[in-house]
């Protein structure tokens, strides 16, 4: 697969609402890519560091944590947190229900097309390759 030149349309709340993977990679474009999460209860996405991406997170439903750089703070539905390149971070849900999240990173983080059911798979899939984005 590569980048997108069609436009694309999502109902995005319905979409991420919907989503039952822990992260599914909507859409890959030439310098964005749009990803849906769902972490369940008690999970989280797990400290990380994109050194050249930036991300912007949107949070869709259900309460949780996000801990970027030194600032941690509580997120719930309708909240946006940025992550600049290079910034330690982990979000992390603090409810009884899933939270829900859609994620623009720039450049693609990502494969695109990308579908990873769990957390476990998601860090599998990064560990052999397979979770490589479009070449940049």
């Amino acid at each position: 697969m590569g980048y997108e030149e069609d436009m694309e349309y999502f109902t995005i709340a319905t979409v991420a609402e919907e989503n039952p993977d822990f992260r599914r990679v909507l859409w890959t474009g030439r310098h964005t890519q749009l990803v849906v999460m769902t972490i369940p209860p008690g999970g989280e996405i797990g400290e990380e560091v994109h050194p050249d991406t930036d991300q912007i997170l949107t949070f869709v439903s259900g309460v949780g944590e996000a801990k970027v750089g030194g600032d941690t703070r509580k997120v719930s539905q309708g909240d946006l947190v940025a992550v600049p390149a290079g910034t330690k971070h982990n979000f992390m849900n603090r409810g009884p229900n899933p939270l829900v999240l859609y994620t623009v990173y720039g450049p693609a983080e990502h494969a695109d097309g990308a579908v990873h059911e769990t957390k476990e798979a998601a860090e599998k899939a990064e560990e052999s390759g397979a979770d490589e984005p479009p070449t940049r």
